[in-house]
């Protein structure tokens, strides 16, 4: 089996409502496993919500995806093996069964997924292009495509690109970190 050499997020699907208690759960075994190495966080995506209960407002936790937490992870055989045996995992999204290994978060979702909870901050990405100039795609899925700058959000960090796939023009939303203006 291929193995990956580099940490990256990786959604575990639980039980509802038992997301937490997997977290203790995965956290304590990896500390009993020795697996600090290789399985380095537990996550479990939540946000804080005013609800009004018996008259009176609140601030509570509220999960953002029940039934799923997250994983920062080597994917190795043993850290696989652990997380996959943990009581109340139930698997890994993107895993086709049969003991294949799942597939990763792209690192712009785990980015944006830490940002939305305060856990990490975006970086501020200056863009040298204006609408109507050509720029350069040089990562994600348009690698190496070329297309006209149509809109730029500076708050999302994102420019919407006319790329010609398959014979259409087609706007894209790129981070500014995937493009590059030609020249």
């Amino acid at each position: 089996m291929v193995e990956s050499i580099d940490k990256q997020w990786y959604v575990l699907h639980t039980y509802a409502g038992y997301e937490n208690k997997v977290k203790a759960n995965l956290e304590s075994r990896i500390e009993t496993m020795g697996m600090k190495d290789f399985i380095y966080r537990v996550i479990v995506p939540e946000q804080e919500v005013t609800v009004e209960q018996n008259g009176e407002m609140k601030v509570v936790k509220e999960n953002d995806y029940p039934g799923y937490a997250l994983v920062e992870m080597t994917m190795t055989d043993e850290a696989w093996y652990v997380v996959r045996n943990t009581p109340g995992v139930t698997g890994f999204v993107g895993s086709h069964g049969g003991g294949s290994k799942p597939t990763p978060l792209l690192p712009e979702e785990a980015e944006a997924l830490l940002h939305r909870m305060g856990m990490v901050e975006r970086k501020v990405v200056e863009l040298d292009a204006e609408i109507g100039e050509t720029v350069k795609v040089i990562a994600g899925s348009f690698d190496g495509f070329q297309g006209q700058i149509t809109a730029i959000d500076n708050d999302k960090q994102e420019v919407t690109v006319l790329v010609d796939f398959m014979g259409r023009e087609t706007p894209t939303e790129i981070s500014f970190n995937d493009v590059e203006p030609i020249v």
